[in-house]
């Protein structure tokens, strides 16, 4: 990510999180100067314009408890919380323009996030997927066995078979993560990648 490109990224925002307030450049400044090397964007070649974007932090996740909001993962959207030393990368978000949407900026910008890992000899990258699927199917079950669903290929979600189809593993749902998504009705799935690579810390295990 380069300061030119701070204005074409508040831009998106507006354009992919109509609801929502879009990052500043005071804050995509923030987060260039506390981990540059994980903020990526995707540039159309031809008008050398953004045409999607992937911002990540290191956490030690023994900081924060599973069930934590993207809010309290990201100290409010200011990455004030980024640990040089933390063994996890964290996705915070990704997002491609609409003009630029369904030729795999997105999967391209996962695999960036994932090479960052191995090359930072991370253990793992880590995540959460909303659900937009979740609000059709709410009244007819619980948030667990929608997910269990579409890890299955019962069924599929507009975002997390996308995700799992690039590799991520469902953790647990969990709710409030995104409280104002309603189309998710406030959950959203805990996601991970682990680095096979790179054992895990010692005082965290895998189950």
């Amino acid at each position: 990510m380069r300061t030119e490109d701070f204005p074409a990224i508040t831009a998106i925002c507006g354009k992919v999180y109509p609801g929502e307030t879009p990052y500043t450049s005071e804050e995509l400044g923030a987060h260039q100067r506390l981990f540059p090397q994980g903020q990526f964007v995707a540039e159309h070649i031809a008008t050398h314009s953004v045409a999607g974007v992937h911002f990540t932090l290191r956490l030690s996740m023994r900081d924060f408890h599973v069930d934590d909001s993207w809010d309290v993962l990201t100290a409010k959207g200011s990455f004030a919380d980024h640990n040089p030393i933390g063994h996890s990368l964290y996705g915070a978000d990704i997002m491609v323009a609409p003009d630029h949407q369904h030729h795999g900026i997105a999967h391209g910008l996962t695999d960036a996030m994932l090479e960052l890992v191995r090359a930072e000899k991370l253990w793992r990258a880590v995540g959460a997927s909303r659900l937009p699927g979740y609000h059709a199917r709410r009244d007819e079950m619980d948030a667990k066995t929608y997910v269990q669903g579409v890890i299955s290929g019962a069924w599929s979600d507009p975002v997390l078979t996308v995700h799992l189809k690039d590799g991520w593993r469902v953790v647990r749902p969990i709710f409030g993560y995104l409280p104002y998504d309603d189309e998710s009705a406030g959950w959203a799935a805990v996601i991970q990648a682990v680095n096979s690579q790179c054992p895990p810390p010692p005082e965290l295990e895998l189950h």
